[in-house]
């Protein structure tokens, strides 16, 4: 759950350990963290707050390790605490998200997106181990990728039994199933994946992309799943959507590799259903059910 704190128990926590604030503004905001526009000793920079330390230390990991000229990932500059909770200063990307731009303003950005996406694809290893989500020293959770896409069907990590019956396990059974023909499919692929990629955590000046942000559900795995991602939720948002034609037009390698693709789809979509499920958040398990239907019906797309 997103933190609620109030902009003057933020401000007096960063004005302590960093300086006066100049400037104070509201910006787009992730799923799990409160978010504002700072200015510090004359820099724009970009404060956040959230209930644990653990992504703003794994994202400062991701910058020492893979920021590049053709991969922008914003400096994180100090993480600290405030009112038990974490706060983190990055310096500020320009531009705006995926998600903000119109739809007349999508087209010409895509291509950039998929060079990006190359990029963390293409990302250096070295000094990291293991698969799935990897911590803040760089060592997945998991021996190998398919442990990590199996992972949703363990119990020690996901009650489904503790979902119903917002869920029917009859629901869940049918779609594990499938879940485990098609991992039987997917490569022991290992390379850097975003985890939450195309909508809100990118950013661009209609130009290029000048940020990619938030790597907080960051893996070691097969790079497609970012696409996955994309695919997955086409349906919701329009950025997601222009990014899926944009593959299916101009990108065959990735659209030959249907079943990974499809399995990637069903993996994300049932992360979901599970994670509004325990929020009790009705609107959009019904919504990401009713996709993990469509996927596990149709091919991808």
């Amino acid at each position: 759950m997103k933190p609620k704190l109030s902009p003057q128990a933020i401000a007096s926590a960063v004005e302590r350990d960093l300086g006066p604030i100049s400037t104070w503004t509201s910006v787009s905001e992730g799923e799990e963290s409160q978010a504002f526009g700072i200015r510090l000793a004359d820099e724009d920079l970009i404060l956040r707050i959230n209930r644990l330390t653990e992504g703003f230390q794994k994202e400062a990991f991701c910058y020492r390790h893979f920021t590049s000229a053709s991969l922008p990932i914003p400096q994180i500059l100090s993480i600290g605490e405030v009112d038990g909770h974490a706060y983190c200063v990055s310096r500020r990307a320009a531009g705006k998200t995926l998600q903000d731009l119109s739809p007349a303003e999508l087209p010409p950005v895509v291509a950039r997106v998929d060079e990006v996406m190359r990029a963390i694809a293409e990302a250096p290893l070295h000094g990291t181990e293991g698969f799935g989500r990897f911590d803040a020293n760089g060592i997945g959770e998991h021996e190998s990728w398919r442990g990590f896409l199996a992972a949703v069907a363990d119990p020690r990590r996901h009650d489904w039994k503790g979902c119903e019956p917002a869920v029917e396990r009859r629901w869940v059974d049918r779609h594990l199933h499938l879940l485990g023909v098609l991992i039987s499919q997917c490569p022991e692929t290992r390379g850097l994946v975003h985890g939450d990629f195309g909508s809100n955590n990118v950013l661009t000046d209609s130009l290029a992309i000048t940020g990619v942000i938030d790597w907080s559900e960051a893996l070691f795995g097969d790079p497609l799943y970012d696409v996955a991602n994309i695919f997955f939720w086409r349906p919701w948002l329009a950025c997601m959507e222009a990014q899926a034609r944009f593959f299916e037009e101009h990108r065959l390698d990735i659209m030959s590799n249907a079943q990974a693709l499809r399995c990637y789809q069903l993996r994300i979509g049932l992360q979901q259903v599970f994670e509004c499920a325990v929020a009790g958040d009705t609107t959009d398990l019904q919504w990401a059910m009713a996709r993990c239907d469509a996927i596990a019906v149709d091919p991808p797309g």
